[in-house]
């Protein structure tokens, strides 16, 4: 009987983990390895004779279809996004992670800015798509629907999804801005896309967190059209949206800020100008990367369990291939966590709450 050789089987032989070599297989630039590991992994891949398993390939070895099940991630985002964003590796760091746990191949990494449309994806035994992708079409060159939608910014019916709860989180952090007296609070954040891949469209549509901000400023009677600031997801996004809220004459006295990137940018602009965090203005900001408590002030943030939203969606993916057939949404909770940015860090006085 022929063996299939799998990325297992590179990865042992090469002495690295299978993510390393799904990742350089993958030609993934983001991944940080030397010359001579990249070379040794390809070569022992070669040497192996390490071929992407297909559909076709895993019925015909049905005792080990467990360990062959072979996947692709579908990410609507680019190199350059998720260099600047640790929120977005993370979630597919999260992913990679948990295949290696559960000895799932990650055969295909595509990404939707490579301007690349033309490629088959239905000899894949599951997707995991991260990012806005148009359902629609992606069901239109992939056959079945196991597919897992992660941190998706639409209404899905018929699929499963991964999300964390920036609904109820959103609604908390602009109830508690109000608790301290606030009420002229500003929002700054970035563009969210649907991208589809049978061409280069992009339909832009409004984050959750905005709607949120929209609708609960006006149940209060404190919504002000002119205090929204939407721009790139970036620290030079935030920078440059703040640089336009302090050019105004009325700066609000709170901010949402909905990454913390562009929160890093947010601050440095206030810092230039030398108006004080939070003495003048109290920011709140979403993500609660690792630099987070280190900024000056350090930022109050909304925690977004971004690795485990990357390894429940491989959990979700396997229950569906296990014989699930109805649909499930997994909504992960978050965490607000007050530091000195919105005007408190004793964790006694302002605790740390959690959303579902």
């Amino acid at each position: 009987m022929i063996t299939m050789v799998t990325i297992k089987d590179v990865a042992k032989k090469a002495n690295v983990s299978t993510a390393t070599v799904s990742r350089i297989l993958n030609n993934d630039q983001t991944l940080s390895v030397s010359d001579e590991t990249r070379e040794k992994i390809l070569r022992t891949a070669q040497e192996l004779g390490y071929k992407p398993l297909r559909r076709r390939d895993v019925k015909k070895n049905k005792e080990n279809i467990k360990e062959n099940k072979n996947i692709c991630i579908i990410l609507a985002y680019s190199e350059l996004d998720e260099a600047n964003d640790p929120y977005f590796l993370s979630i597919r760091q999260g992913i990679e992670k948990e295949c290696n746990e559960k000895s799932l191949n990650i055969s295909k990494i595509i990404r939707l800015d490579d301007n690349n449309i033309n490629f088959e994806i239905d000899e894949f035994d599951g997707i995991i798509v991260i990012g806005g992708v148009d359902v629609t079409d992606l069901k239109n060159i992939y056959q079945n629907n196991n597919i897992v939608f992660v941190d998706h910014s639409f209404e899905i019916n018929g699929y499963d999804s991964v999300i964390s709860s920036f609904e109820k989180a959103t609604e908390e952090v602009i109830e508690y801005l109000i608790g301290m007296g606030h009420r002229d609070i500003g929002y700054i954040g970035g563009r969210k896309t649907i991208k589809k891949i049978t061409s280069n469209e992009i339909v832009e549509i409004e984050d959750i967190r905005l709607q949120v901000y929209k609708r609960k400023m006006k149940e209060s009677g404190l919504y002000n059209e002119k205090n929204i600031y939407i721009g790139e997801w970036n620290s030079s996004g935030g920078y440059k949206l703040m640089k336009q809220a302090i050019e105004k004459e009325q700066l609000p006295s709170a901010f949402i800020i909905a990454s913390d990137p562009m929160s890093t940018g947010a601050l440095y602009a206030l810092h230039e100008v030398n108006i004080k965090v939070p003495e003048d203005v109290a920011i709140i900001s979403f993500d609660d990367i690792e630099t987070s408590a280190y900024l000056n002030p350090p930022l109050s943030t909304v925690k977004i369990y971004t690795e485990e939203m990357g390894r429940e969606a491989v959990k979700v993916l396997l229950d569906k291939l296990n014989g699930r057939e109805i649909p499930v949404q997994v909504v992960l909770p978050t965490k607000l966590i007050i530091r000195k940015s919105c005007g408190g860090d004793n964790k006694e006085q302002y605790g740390e709450y959690i959303f579902f």
